[in-house]
């Protein structure tokens, strides 16, 4: 029997490469596409992989990315622009006449969301419904795991494991569990077509938990100390993340803390999907301070001299008012906008664990199918 060719969008991100090296494992015929070649994609290609590099806001390479693929993995890139590629992506997955596309979306997702990035899932996730001849699986995972070893260096070097997380409850996922879940999908679609799952770790933790279990893994003493969102983000600058990214995980922070991540968690979707039960932070911690690159590609453990320089770095920047900045960035802004936490409907779909969508007689395939 011949396995279906399968694209894997990001593949030298951290769901889509763990998601293409599981599909080689498993004997399926993968199309990797990046941005650019970089070890990983070497790595991929030496598995077996074809590898692809193209634009993803380019519609002729997605194009010729699907040529003679029969199902794929799509994760849009963590960019503002994110409503203008998934929208090319449906348009040529349709064109390529695929058999499904499992969909990176947000758990968060929520068409008030002071994220641009969450209102552009919530809108990228009610129009993929209304494909007329391609199935769609959502994947919708909260605040990763690796989010919270961002500030690696300090937690190894001084024992500080600083955040803004409040007292905030998540039962954070790996990205091998969420490419389980996406390998899953993919290899066997039939049962999971038209659903969403959120793919979790297996136990709600909070920051004082982790704290704990980094102490663990370190074998050295480690406390949580909760710290103003503006020292999240003058950490964030001085480790040289995008005011793009920084500006729209502060928001996620703030759902954090108010327990939008603890609705509905955990789940049990990763072992129903894949059959593997997810893995515990401790084991992901595990891995990820061996592996720092996979937490973020120029993250390092480094020095004590180094850590240090980098704490005295976070303290000298200027904490840029991201409010202002997104007013001259040139996208949507709401004058009203709400937290997924604080919105009602929102808040109803997630007790019972379903991505925000709009009902089935709302949307125009539901009135297109009642009118035949």
């Amino acid at each position: 029997m011949i396995k279906p060719t399968i694209l894997v969008t990001g593949a030298g991100g951290r769901t889509g490469s763990a998601s293409a090296f599981l599909l080689l494992e498993k004997g399926f015929p993968v199309r990797a596409l990046v941005r650019r070649e970089t070890e990983i994609s070497q790595a991929l290609a030496q598995a077996g992989a074809e590898i692809y590099v193209g634009d993803l806001n380019d519609f002729r390479d997605l194009t010729r990315a699907m040529t003679g693929v029969q199902r794929a993995y799509h994760c849009p890139p963590f960019l503002t622009n994110l409503l203008h590629n998934t929208m090319l992506f449906a348009l040529a997955a349709e064109d390529a006449k695929l058999e499904v596309v499992a969909l990176m979306s947000q758990w968060n997702a929520a068409a008030s969301h002071p994220s641009i990035i969450s209102r552009e899932h919530w809108i990228a996730n009610q129009i993929y419904r209304w494909m007329p001849s391609v199935d769609v699986v959502h994947v919708n995972p909260g605040l990763f795991a690796f989010t919270y070893m961002l500030g690696l260096p300090a937690i190894a070097h001084f024992g500080m494991f600083m955040g803004p997380f409040g007292d905030g409850l998540n039962a954070p996922p790996s990205n091998e569990d969420i490419a389980r879940l996406v390998v899953g999908v993919l290899t066997d679609p039939t049962p999971h077509l038209g659903k969403n799952y959120r793919p979790t770790g297996p136990t709600l933790l909070a920051p004082q938990d982790i704290a704990g279990i980094f102490a663990k893994v370190l074998d050295r003493k480690v406390a949580y100390r909760d710290v103003p969102v503006k020292m999240f983000i003058k950490a964030a600058q001085a480790q040289g993340f995008p005011l793009s990214e920084i500006a729209h995980v502060r928001h996620y922070v703030k759902e954090l803390q108010n327990g939008a991540y603890a609705m509905g968690a955990p789940t049990d979707h990763v072992h129903a999907v894949s059959g593997s039960k997810p893995e515990d932070f401790e084991t992901i911690a595990r891995r990820y301070v061996q592996t720092p690159s996979l937490i973020a590609p120029a993250l390092e453990v480094g020095t004590k001299l180094q850590a240090l320089k980098l704490l005295f770095r976070t303290i000298a920047t200027r904490p840029r008012d991201l409010d202002a900045w997104e007013r001259t960035s040139g996208y949507p802004m709401l004058q009203d906008a709400e937290l997924a936490s604080d919105n009602a409907e929102w808040r109803a779909a997630a007790v019972r664990n379903q991505l925000h969508l709009l009902s089935d007689t709302e949307s125009p395939t539901a009135t297109r199918k009642n009118a035949a």
